[in-house]
């Protein structure tokens, strides 16, 4: 038997990282639903902020972003990786942290996994499945 180190075990966030990464979330959603950003590419586009992860260090943050009712979201990564600066400048501006976390930006896939999946429960063949084995025998 192996004896599991700090290393080896994924350590859940601290009750002050995910302070911080609401805190970040809620600027960064602030600024999306303002049109604050400059960038072309980015005007007039719905970005919505589902989730910030930050380190145990609180220098770097991973910004979970979507587009509801649209799946182009990796085609904005680019332009929001060039607006990372400024989005950190407004996320130092609006919190008091010693460091301004370095923001990195990835496609949120969970809510397109959450109607795929939901799609499927809805299926004839399988909702048929899922009814208990009394309504089952009835029908």
């Amino acid at each position: 038997m192996t004896k599991l180190t700090a290393a080896n075990q994924a350590k859940a966030p601290t009750q002050r990282q995910l302070r911080v990464a609401e805190e970040i979330r809620h600027v960064l959603s602030g600024v999306f639903g303002r049109g604050d950003i400059r960038d072309p590419e980015l005007k007039g586009v719905v970005v919505t902020v589902t989730e910030v992860r930050i380190g145990p260090d609180l220098k770097r943050a991973t910004a979970f972003v979507t587009r509801l009712g649209r799946s182009d979201i990796e085609e904005k990564l680019p332009a929001l990786r060039r607006a990372a600066p400024y989005l950190r400048t407004c996320v130092a501006k609006e919190l008091r942290l010693r460091v301004a976390p370095d923001l990195s930006f990835q496609a949120d896939t969970s809510i397109d996994y959450a109607m795929h999946v939901d799609k499927m429960l809805r299926n004839p063949e399988v909702a048929r499945d899922l009814l208990p084995p009394q309504a089952a025998s009835e029908d």
